[in-house]
């Protein structure tokens, strides 16, 4: 039998001997294109993922979204919400974790669900009996908006709201944290685990309970271990406003004149942090 030798035959045996080649992956636009937005209420972060469908013309409140029939609010995935520390919805209490979020749109009012079944494609059955949490929101008018948006707005230190907004509607829905009782858990942990020269751990503890009136007694032990690691200008005035707290005022006025004997004498000590102290002082001595 002869052996192929022509130039062909040895460009067809070369095809066969190569390596497969890759298909190249081809993305493409999202028509409801994804997006997220976070807001951090005190120290609890809030973390949300959704897609954004369009308007183009069409009828959304009663058309394209029915009324009163369950919306997984948006497109594509599941709408989900994810909160670090426990919060409350409307004033209901809600455990942290990540939730996805179900509403049943009506043109009075809303109901919003946030549950654990996050399979919720198109065509996907919902489940009310994976709800964590349903609530009753109303909608309100508002300007055009083309694109399904969330946002966090109007917020404060311990709450804000999460929007809804499309089309001509905003729909509010209310997220509260106990800022306290997060910060001084934290605290707690954080005091707990601090080594025992660690004197900043437990003197910001203190101060910020002692600045908020929260856990006082508690803090007034962490302002005494903050101390008994390292007496300076931090610790002892703050051992002084622990003492006035207390009723002690001889006691503070004493303590107070140390921490600024020992803030003047420390380089690292600012006078624009000495002179809040001094009038400290000079208010507790006139009383």
């Amino acid at each position: 039998m002869r052996t192929l030798s022509t130039p062909a035959a040895a460009l067809a045996l070369a095809a066969l001997a190569a390596p497969a080649v890759a298909q190249a992956t081809l993305t493409l636009p999202a028509l409801s294109p994804g997006a997220g937005v976070t807001q951090t209420i005190g120290t609890t972060e809030f973390s949300l993922t959704y897609s954004r469908p369009g308007v183009k013309g069409r009828t959304i409140w009663g058309g394209l979204v029915p009324w009163d029939q369950p919306w997984r609010t948006g497109a594509n995935a599941a709408t989900t919400l994810t909160a670090g520390d426990d919060f409350t919805v409307e004033g209901k209490p809600l455990p942290a974790g990540r939730y996805a979020i179900v509403t049943v749109p009506g043109q009075d009012e809303w109901q919003v669900a946030f549950t654990r079944q996050e399979n919720l494609w198109r065509g996907t059955t919902y489940d009310p009996k994976e709800d964590v949490l349903r609530v009753t929101v109303k909608p309100q008018p508002a300007d055009f908006v083309e694109r399904l948006q969330f946002t966090f707005d109007p917020t404060s230190p311990s709450e804000a709201d999460l929007a809804l907004r499309w089309e001509k509607l905003r729909v509010p829905i209310h997220l509260a944290v106990d800022v306290s009782a997060v910060v001084l858990e934290d605290a707690r942990a954080a005091v707990a685990a601090a080594a025992s020269d660690d004197w900043r751990t437990p003197q910001r503890a203190a101060s910020w309970c002692l600045e908020n009136g929260v856990g006082l007694d508690e803090a007034a032990g962490w302002s005494d271990r903050a101390a008994q690691a390292k007496e300076n200008f931090q610790t002892v005035s703050l051992a002084a406003r622990f003492a006035e707290k207390a009723g002690k005022r001889k006691d503070a006025i004493a303590q107070m004149k140390r921490a600024i004997a020992l803030g003047k004498a420390d380089k690292d000590v600012s006078a624009s942090q000495v002179e809040p102290m001094e009038k400290l002082l000079a208010e507790w001595t006139a009383k």
